[in-house]
């Protein structure tokens, strides 16, 4: 009986030290379903927003059609729920939705506090200010008494309070909770200034009733490096959402696109050959076909196309790559090897 029993834990042991991953709740729930519920903002071009036909558009939704790509081979399967700053983290916890790529800043509160799980930044931002050129103002350290367009329950709210009392100037906020009526507010005329994620900034303006008429001032007060978040929880689920924007951002250090990725099949390098599954092995540590990089990248594309096709140089927005270029281009986007 004592030989049985060890015999038992043996086994068990070597089941864990395998690498074999298996389902969390949160990725089993998903698989059932046969869809990924992508919490997303809706409202800000460029990012996440419906089109005129109502397609779903934008670097957040790509980022969670990537993930539909690795888990169901498909990157249709995903379906988008427009949230509101202050639901989007309860909408998370709640299980409206199994994934929130909605713009949102890792901290070190909502990783502890709200129980959520960042993964790798999608987008480095940083908040600025949206004014409108008949205002005169070149610079934020103008903007003294200035009124101040700002949705709640967000960092934004908290970074322009502390900008305003650090530069000994007085401000008067107007706390408006939907993206869409906020920027309303401001093109009538309600407040003196926008403030947000310069990203949300640029696509604010390119929906703007004359966007020529609106500037965004050079001053950035703060980090916002902008990620998908997960619940605690389900490990293995991280890790996949995880690694599905890091092959985004590894396809484009290794020059492999939607348009060559067939064709880089054939290569003989052996890091390619591992990050496209024609070697074995990722796929199973993921709990995934071995495609799900292919996948991804024949079906979204690369991060570098992501950007291009959704916010940048020949976009409406017209978005240098700036921090958000690869590592090797002077920007932060760096990839772990796949191996």
């Amino acid at each position: 009986m004592r030989f049985t029993k060890m015999m038992a834990l043996v086994a068990a042991i070597t089941l864990l030290s395998s690498g074999l991953a298996f389902a969390g709740k949160d990725l089993d729930t998903v698989r059932k379903k046969g869809f990924i519920q992508a919490g997303v903002n809706g409202a800000v071009f460029g990012f996440g927003m419906p089109d005129a036909k109502g397609v779903w558009k934008g670097l957040d939704v790509d980022t969670a059609r990537a993930i539909a790509a690795a888990i169901f081979g498909d990157a249709s399967k995903v379906k988008f729920t427009p949230l509101t700053a202050q639901q989007r983290f309860t909408a998370l916890q709640s299980g409206e939705i199994d994934l929130l790529t909605r713009n949102a800043t890792r901290t070190l509160s909502r990783e502890t506090q709200l129980g959520l799980n960042f993964v790798t930044v999608n987008y480095y931002d940083g908040q600025g200010f949206l004014v409108s050129k008949k205002l005169g103002v070149k610079s934020a350290k103008e903007l003294d008494g200035a009124t101040v367009c700002v949705l709640p329950g967000t960092t934004t709210e908290q970074n322009a309070a502390d900008y305003f009392r650090s530069n000994n100037m007085k401000w008067k906020p107007v706390v408006i909770e939907n993206t869409t009526e906020l920027a309303k507010t401001f093109f009538a005329g309600r407040c003196d200034v926008l403030t947000s994620d310069a990203s949300q900034l640029a696509g604010t303006r390119a929906v703007a009733p004359n966007p020529k008429e609106y500037a965004i001032l050079p001053e950035i007060i703060s980090k916002e490096p902008l990620a998908p978040a997960v619940r605690h929880g389900d490990d293995q689920f991280m890790d996949i959402v995880d690694f599905s924007v890091l092959a985004m951002i590894n396809a484009e250090e290794l020059g492999i696109t939607s348009q060559n990725v067939d064709s880089m099949l054939k290569s003989k390098d052996p890091v390619i050959q591992r990050f496209l599954g024609v070697t074995a092995g990722n796929g199973k540590a993921l709990g995934l076909d071995e495609k799900w990089a292919y996948n991804i990248i024949k079906q979204v594309g690369n991060y570098g196309e992501v950007f291009e096709r959704n916010v940048g140089v020949n976009t409406t927005l017209g978005i240098e790559r700036g921090l958000n270029a690869l590592w090797t281009d002077g920007g932060l986007m760096y990839s772990p090897p796949f191996k």
